[in-house]
């Protein structure tokens, strides 16, 4: 038997965090990851040879600063400057795309002066809301049933920034909080482009059209995230998102971390209410004082600890999180860079997104509510290897693409559709793109059914469960139970399914070393 005080399960970026955080203090840690490498869903692959790419994640925009600070990341070779920031594109079929660069549109180029003005009064406003919200999707969210002085006074320091706006922006701040985005986006924007793409980035990763309650707090988390301590920014990592996992790994084996891969464990051993070890699938038993995973809170709470360790009301709750993805990741080897129609050499580099407008992107989810597909999906394109040629062959490109919407419990199946909707992908490429169809050398497309089984996630969902009002904040990943810890004692989550969410943040990681340390766990 082996021991150690922590034991975290998953080595996706969220368990290398917490594990480096739980090393600095002190803490003899392992990670114990079922792949043959760490990373999850932000590793770095090969999908055709010679052609590597970001493997589910592809765009960083959320990375914690505290993350970057405490793991010293720079240190570690990862590299995040304003020299990185991409622009976003909005495609247009007739006519030219609609570009925001620097952070989030500082600069928008491509429409009227009147457009312009209307979009920087409403970027600054959705800036200046989403930094409302943002302090609660920095740190373990306030247990409403006993608050600290601490969390007491962290709601109050929300109260004054509320105050703060002023009367008008404060009950315009209340008024829009549940909106929908398309409503927003109708009262103060006229330009199609840019209310298509605002309703694409406030929807993507969730089944949620443009017009459905509360989809503006889709754009709010897009926004409350920085890069270099720009909000909204975003880049390509130099060598995919595997960078940053090697730059975390890095820093976790620095601290003392030990990482073991293909190690996959078959369940939580729990005695009396107590998490006490691990048992792997060989059969090997590990021992700690605490538990840490890092992987979806069904998959811990109702497989590797089961349900009859935890009361009925518990597991009840934890079988209703929501969690079927929406969204396929497309990748395509090409043997040259694809020329989307009226955009520049430097916008290539950016991000590329087709939904034309935000009726369009509605149009597109409302198939997928009966478990159908559009014609005419939308997507967000990258072609990393145009920045970083390490991940093609010279002269050709890598094409990675998030696709939305596809339904993770397909009526026809997606044995069956898989081909057929991969068809209506390429046929919107093509539409932007003239002749990238002759360029393909190898496509790879991976539904939700399929995210599901390479890379361990219920449902094939990035984010561990829907990131909709009623699972965020003190709901997530279930009501009583937001701060990391379980009913299990010694047992905690640190995964996307955790609070504040998924995409490569590394928060719930940190949070959730925090709150142990903090308990002298």
């Amino acid at each position: 038997m082996t021991s150690f005080d922590a034991i975290i399960i998953g080595g996706g970026h969220n368990g290398l965090v917490a594990a480096a955080t739980l090393a600095k203090a002190g803490r003899k840690v392992l990670v114990l990851e079922a792949a043959g490498d760490v990373g999850g869903a932000a590793r770095t692959e090969e999908f055709a040879p010679g052609f590597r790419v970001s493997s589910i994640a592809h765009v960083l925009n959320r990375l914690h600063p505290d993350v970057v600070k405490i793991l010293e990341l720079d240190k570690h070779g990862l590299q995040v400057t304003r020299a990185d920031f991409i622009p976003s594109v909005a495609l247009a079929r007739d006519g030219p795309p609609l570009v925001l660069h620097g952070a989030y549109g500082e600069v928008l180029t491509s429409s009227t002066p009147s457009e312009q003005s209307a979009w920087k009064e409403l970027r600054a406003q959705l800036m200046r809301y989403a930094g409302i919200l943002k302090p609660f999707l920095s740190r373990r969210p306030p247990d409403l049933g006993g608050m600290s002085l601490l969390e007491t006074g962290a709601l109050g320091q929300t109260a004054v920034a509320l105050k703060k706006l002023g009367k008008e922006d404060m009950r315009d701040f209340l008024r829009v909080l549940l909106l929908n985005v398309a409503d927003l986006l109708d009262e103060q924007l006229a330009d199609l482009r840019l209310k298509g793409l605002l309703a694409f980035d406030a929807t993507l990763g969730s089944h949620l059209g443009p017009r459905s309650p509360t989809s503006l707090l889709g754009l709010y988390y897009r926004l409350a995230g920085e890069t270099d301590g720009a909000a909204g920014a975003q880049m390509l990592p130099k060598g995919g998102m595997g960078a940053v996992v090697a730059a975390i790994r890095a820093a976790a084996e620095k601290a003392g971390v030990t990482i073991r891969t293909a190690a996959p464990v078959a369940r939580i051993v729990v005695e009396k209410g107590r998490a006490l070890g691990v048992t792997l699938d060989g059969g090997e038993v590990l021992h700690a004082r605490t538990i840490v995973s890092a992987v979806n809170p069904a998959t811990t709470m109702l497989d590797l600890v089961g349900p009859r360790e935890i009361d009925t009301g518990f597991v009840r709750k934890v079988k209703n999180i929501r969690m079927k993805g929406d969204a396929a990741k497309l990748h395509l080897a090409l043997d040259r860079p694809p020329q989307f129609s009226g955009v520049d050499a430097d916008n290539h580099k950016g991000r590329l997104v087709i939904a034309p407008s935000a009726d369009h992107v509605e149009r597109a989810f409302n198939p997928s509510k009966y478990g159908e597909f559009s014609a005419e999906p939308v997507m967000e394109i990258t072609l990393p290897s145009l920045s970083d040629p390490s991940l093609a062959p010279s002269g050709a490109c890598v094409l990675s693409a998030t696709v939305q919407y596809a339904p993770y419990a397909l009526k026809e199946g997606w044995d069956a559709g898989k081909p057929k909707f991969l068809k209506a992908v390429m046929a919107q490429l093509e539409a932007y793109a003239p002749g990238i169809g002759k360029s393909v050398l190898h496509a790879e497309l991976l539904t939700p059914a399929g995210i599901e089984a390479n890379y361990r996630m219920p449902g094939g969902h990035w984010h561990h469960g829907e990131l909709q009002a009623d699972q965020m904040l003190m709901s997530r990943p279930v009501s009583g139970w937001s701060g990391y810890d379980t009913p299990i004692e010694g047992l905690f989550l640190a995964g996307a399914g955790s609070h504040p969410g998924g995409g490569v943040s590394g928060a719930p990681g940190l949070n959730a070393a925090r709150r142990i340390i903090a308990m002298k766990g």
